[in-house]
């Protein structure tokens, strides 16, 4: 089985920590639309005929698309990739989108799920990471998809601003609760380079994350939507039994998947890419030279090795010493086991079954644990 990733590059406006390819100006939408569909029918073999079961609208904003260029789209896909067996659409969506009439239209297409950029459920937060809604918007949107018929509706919010209080993000997961969305996605605020944020802290125009605040907020996700019914399924994922996303769950357990788009990349096990990150040179490469513009890496044992531990600890099934023993010898499932040992003294790691999995304090160090025990 594998997946299809749409990196649909446009934004209404910026946000002031976003650091993925996206551009303000949709002068080039058209072309870039049509340079998509050619470069979906350039990589139709690059899955190997596997069958597709998962979807996924990216970007950028693919909700500024109508459903009339969304349905371009898919035909393409329909024509290139016919052996579809799908288990889920998703498209990423912002509040100030998500109008009734769209979602009606919306409603009578493939997609199935819909990701919304909520963030925060409060004003001064939405102005302070400079997004297009407000906090009357976002509740809004997520009650406008349900009476329009999506069951499937996760949200994201983001933790650790330096205008959010304790209390005011234990707000924000009380109202994500009470709409009832089976699936919540929640990110610290990072502060990443060459970003507006970036440059309004070092400027003194914005106040720097705190650290201790932005951890004892997780502490509170966690603890919450663990009482509220939800599996902490991913160290940024929390949804209702049932209802994982499904096509980056598949990322984290190393399933194949073809990226579409610029600076959209792709995993067939053996190898990485990745598009330029050029809107005007990923379309001239496309429509005038008909090549894709990407770059590649082989991934050797190690490289896989490091890249199953640093996905694996990432979820609530952790690493499978057997599967480390089948897919990298019996000597890396050894080391894994002596090199873990000092995680599972501290109480960051607990051995589940045959499973290295991270407890709740070693959720907070992910990044590091995997690091530290890579090849």
């Amino acid at each position: 089985m594998a997946g299809i990733y749409l990196h649909i590059p446009f934004c209404r406006q910026a946000c002031n920590y976003c650091n993925f390819h996206f551009s303000t100006s949709l002068g080039l939408k058209e072309d870039m639309l049509a340079a998509i569909r050619t470069e979906a029918a350039l990589q139709q073999h690059y899955l190997e005929a596997a069958p597709i079961r998962t979807v996924y609208f990216g970007g950028g904003t693919p909700s500024l698309l109508s459903v009339t260029e969304l349905m371009r789209l898919w035909d393409t896909l329909e024509k290139h990739f016919p052996d579809q067996q799908l288990e889920e659409v998703t498209l990423e969506a912002n509040p100030d989108d998500l109008s009734p009439a769209y979602l009606k239209e919306l409603r009578q297409t493939p997609v199935s799920r819909l990701s919304i950029g909520i963030q925060s459920f409060q004003d001064n937060d939405l102005r302070y990471m400079n997004r297009a809604h407000n906090a009357g918007q976002a509740a809004y949107a997520v009650k406008a998809a349900q009476d329009a018929g999506f069951e499937e509706i996760s949200i994201d919010l983001i933790y650790g601003t330096p205008t959010m209080s304790d209390k005011e993000w234990q707000h924000n997961i009380d109202q994500a609760l009470s709409l009832q969305v089976p699936h919540i996605s929640c990110y610290a605020l990072t502060v990443e380079a060459r970003t507006a944020l970036a440059h309004a802290i070092a400027k003194g125009r914005s106040r720097q994350p705190e650290e201790g605040q932005t951890a004892a907020q997780f502490g509170q996700l966690m603890t919450r939507l663990r009482e509220g019914g939800f599996d902490h399924y991913e160290i940024s994922n929390f949804a209702r039994p049932g209802h994982y996303a499904r096509h980056n769950t598949n990322y984290w357990k190393g399933i194949p998947y073809l990226g579409l788009g610029p600076s959209a990349h792709s995993f067939n096990i053996r190898s990485r890419q990745w598009n330029v990150a050029h809107n005007a040179a990923y379309i001239k490469s496309l429509l005038t030279e008909n090549k894709v513009p990407y770059e590649r890496e082989e991934l050797s044992a190690e490289d896989r090795h490091n890249e199953y531990l640093m996905t694996a600890l990432r979820t609530m099934w952790g690493a499978d010493l057997e599967h480390v023993e089948k897919a990298f010898g019996a000597g890396s499932r050894k080391r894994l086991e002596q090199e873990s040992a000092r995680y599972l003294e501290r109480g960051w790691m607990e051995l589940q079954q045959g499973h290295l999995v991270l407890s709740t304090s070693g959720k907070l160090l992910a990044d590091r644990i995997a690091s530290e025990l890579f090849i």
